[in-house]
């Protein structure tokens, strides 16, 4: 299978038609369809299912969108590799790319790269957000070369160092809630209340531990993915979000605030890298920083 015909086949998915793809290719409709056709004969599946004679619309199969999700990952791993060989031995410029959560960490990850651009200002970051599941699975797959998570590390798999930061864990809430006026909150004020949560912590037994009840057992009105979509939930009246500190707005001009959870609950983090994993110039001197910044800390 060819990278080149990979690429027509994602610019058929993302224009949905056959016809708008080969435009965009520069390519006759004859000839993107036959080069999609025999895509599908190597693979002996149908990628594609064509519209009837009036619509020229066409949908992915199943197969399909599994082929897509995995042609986007091979061409960004293909660009990204072609980037790091091409780079000069004499200078260092290139691309830092870090997976992490939602966490007041990321000012740790700026420090280190504010610091790095007076040297270096040719080397970029590019930074994915997602929970911990997509950035181990984004650096399993080799697409970043960092990754931020809490907790326990598989040191099998990954080399760490932590970091200087803990997040604390508590409650978001509006100000005209009636939790608002609690200086902390006690598992026992929960109970009643309608929550949204982590999908993460959903699954592991930090919530049961501290609630000291079953997940069966509370009221979860919602699931989020990223605190800030949680927060527009909380905001709207929904209900009480479990998150941590320092990432949502609880200024004076906000209409939320926070209280942390009683017992205190913090949680430390740590960056972590494949082992044996070879580094570009950019990657080596910002994991450098961090070691740096980390000692001085």
């Amino acid at each position: 299978m060819e990278l080149r015909v990979l690429q027509y086949f994602l610019a058929v998915a993302r224009e949905q038609s056959i016809v708008r793809a080969a435009e965009s290719l520069h390519l006759s409709q004859p000839t993107l369809s036959t080069q999609i056709k025999a895509m599908e004969e190597e693979l002996g599946k149908q990628l594609l299912i064509r519209g009837t004679k009036g619509s020229r619309k066409v949908t992915l199969t199943e197969e399909g969108m599994i082929l897509r999700k995995r042609a986007e990952e091979i061409l960004n791993l293909v660009q990204k590799t072609e980037r790091e060989i091409t780079l000069s031995d004499q200078i260092i410029v290139g691309d830092v790319y870090i997976g992490t959560g939602e966490t007041d960490a990321v000012r740790f990850i700026a420090k280190a790269a504010k610091e790095l651009y007076k040297t270096y200002p040719g080397v970029h970051y590019h930074i994915s957000s997602g929970n911990s599941e997509f950035v181990l699975e984004q650096l399993d797959k080799g697409l970043i070369d960092f990754g931020i998570v809490f907790g326990d590390i598989d040191h099998t798999k990954y080399n760490s160092l932590p970091l200087p930061y803990k997040d604390t864990w508590g409650v978001l809430m509006r100000k005209d809630a009636t939790l608002a006026r609690k200086e902390s909150i006690a598992p026992e004020d929960l109970l009643d209340k309608p929550l949204i949560i982590s999908r993460q912590i959903s699954n592991d037994d930090f919530l049961t531990t501290w609630l000291k009840r079953e997940i069966s057992e509370v009221e979860i009105v919602a699931t989020y993915n990223l605190l800030f979509n949680a927060s527009l939930m909380v905001e709207e009246g929904l209900g009480y979000a479990i998150g941590f500190d320092k990432i949502i707005n609880t200024s004076d001009n906000s209409n939320l605030c926070f209280r942390p959870l009683s017992p205190k609950r913090e949680e430390g983090m740590s960056i972590i890298w494949k082992k044996y994993q070879i580094f570009t110039k950019a990657s080596e001197r910002f994991m450098q920083e961090i070691k740096a910044l980390t000692k001085i800390d």
